[in-house]
């Protein structure tokens, strides 16, 4: 019962000083967890995935040569360098733990009061990856998803970019999630040979499930730590 009381009081706690940061946990749960909005918002999460592939490309000296997204949701984002070696390790490392990361640094801006900065370096990085999208709905995604945050960034009122840019935030940290689930799954009905832990584990000999694995801790650390930073 004193736990129950404890647990009570948090809640209404964070009611009273946090309605905003709990409001857009709820959104953001609903459009992941909500199979007809994640089928449309599920994209926002390739864009930072395959994005995450490009960053750790160029950071391990490799040569960018595009990104594609899919209607179905999926990436391919393509690089050119040695056929093996930690650089294309690193490449392949990169992409799911990308959301659940972007999620994290965008929380910390948002809870130093920070949130316009959170949206603009999303413009940025949305800029940078539509420079190396190489098919049209690539294109129209990248560009959708940009209108909408330079919209709320440059016409928005403080309390809607704080607001928003939270709710961006949830939604990777929850998006990336749950795109480490379906990875899973996926493995588990027989569909291996071309993901990011089929090809990590073909590079280094480390079993494709010890690599899920991996990006499920970076990505559930990633989910506490937001939490963390954004309720504590």
């Amino acid at each position: 019962m004193e736990l129950i009381d404890e647990a009570t009081a948090v809640v209404t706690r964070l009611i009273d000083e946090r309605p905003t940061v709990l409001l857009a946990l709820v959104l953001a749960l609903v459009a992941v967890l909500w199979s007809t909005s994640w089928r449309w918002t599920r994209t926002v999460v390739t864009i930072a995935h395959e994005g995450g592939h490009a960053i750790t490309a160029v950071l391990a000296g490799r040569g960018l040569t595009g990104i594609r997204l899919h209607p179905d949701t999926s990436g391919l984002t393509v690089s050119t360098g040695a056929p093996a070696g930690p650089g294309l390790v690193f490449t392949f490392l990169g992409g799911y733990p990308a959301p659940g990361l972007l999620g994290l640094g965008g929380a910390v801006l948002v809870a130093a009061d920070r949130a316009e900065w959170a949206l603009w370096i999303a413009l940025v990085l949305l800029a940078a990856t539509l420079v190396h999208v190489r098919n049209l709905f690539g294109v129209i995604s990248v560009v959708a998803t940009g209108v909408l945050v330079a919209v709320v960034s440059f016409a928005g009122s403080p309390r809607l970019q704080d607001g928003f840019a939270t709710a961006l935030c949830w939604f990777l940290l929850f998006g990336g999630l749950r795109a480490v689930r379906e990875l899973q799954r996926s493995r588990r009905r027989g569909r291996r040979g071309s993901s990011d832990a089929d090809m990590l584990a073909r590079l280094t000999g480390v079993a494709g499930g010890m690599w899920a694995g991996l990006f499920w801790l970076i990505s559930g650390v990633a989910v506490i730590t937001a939490a963390w930073v954004l309720l504590g």
